[in-house]
C-alpha cells in the first residue's frame, strides 16, 4: 500500500485522513449530533466527549492505512475545510483469498439528504476499487434505517441476508441487513498461489 494515505476530493467535499490534529473538530460533529447518532453507534463510555479521547481514537486509527488495515476519512465541506461533518471509511480490510473491507460511514444531521454521503461513499468505492484493488466491499445497516438502505441500493449494494443480534449498539444487540458491492474489474492476477 501506499505510504500516504491520499485526501479524496468530490464536487463538495474534500475526504481527509483522520489524524489527531482533527481531535477539536472531531468532538465538535460528536456534541453537534450526539441524538442523531445515538442510536447507530456503541454506548459512549468515559471521556467519550472530550478532545483528549478523539486525539488517542484518531492517532489509533490513523495506523490503519500504513498497517494495510483500512482507509478511515473525516468529511469536510470544500467551503468549510476546518469543520467535520461526517466520517466514511473503509475498515477490517482482509486480503488473501477474500480482498475485501467494510465500509462504515455517518454525516451530521444538518446535511442529510443533501448527497453528500453519496459523494463521499463513490470516493470510497473508487479508492477501493481501483487504488486498493479490493474485489468486495460491505456495508450493513440496520433494518429500519431507510436512508442507508436507499443510498446503498443506489450504488449498487446487493442485499445478501440479515444478521440476527450483529452488533451491540445503543445499549442492545441489533439486527442488521448485510450488502455488498463486487468490483466489476478485479484483477483475478492478485490473488495469491
Amino acid at each position: 500500500m501506499d505510504t500516504l494515505q491520499p485526501v479524496l476530493q468530490t464536487d463538495r467535499l474534500m475526504l481527509k485522513p483522520v489524524d489527531p490534529v482533527f481531535a477539536g473538530s472531531m468532538l465538535d460533529y460528536q456534541l453537534r449530533n450526539r441524538a442523531h447518532l445515538a442510536p447507530w453507534d456503541p454506548t459512549p463510555g468515559d471521556g467519550y466527549y472530550t478532545e483528549s479521547f478523539w486525539a488517542v481514537r484518531l492517532r489509533q486509527r490513523s495506523r490503519e492505512w500504513s498497517e494495510g488495515r483500512g482507509a478511515p476519512y473525516l468529511l469536510f465541506l470544500k467551503d468549510a475545510p476546518e469543520r467535520v461533518i461526517g466520517t466514511a471509511s473503509l475498515s477490517n480490510m482482509v486480503r488473501g483469498v477474500m480482498q475485501g473491507c467494510t465500509m462504515g460511514y455517518g454525516i451530521d444531521c444538518d446535511h442529510q439528504g443533501q448527497g453528500l454521503m453519496r459523494e463521499a461513499i463513490e470516493a470510497l468505492i473508487r479508492l477501493g476499487f481501483d487504488r486498493l484493488g479490493l474485489h468486495r466491499i460491505q456495508a450493513n445497516y440496520q433494518p429500519h434505517n431507510a436512508r442507508s438502505a436507499a443510498l446503498l441500493a443506489r450504488l449498487g449494494f446487493v442485499i445478501e441476508g440479515r444478521a440476527s443480534q450483529y452488533l451491540f449498539l445503543n445499549g442492545a444487540w441489533r439486527d442488521h441487513v448485510l450488502t455488498s458491492l463486487i468490483n466489476p474489474d478485479f484483477d483475478l492476477a492478485q490473488l495469491p498461489g
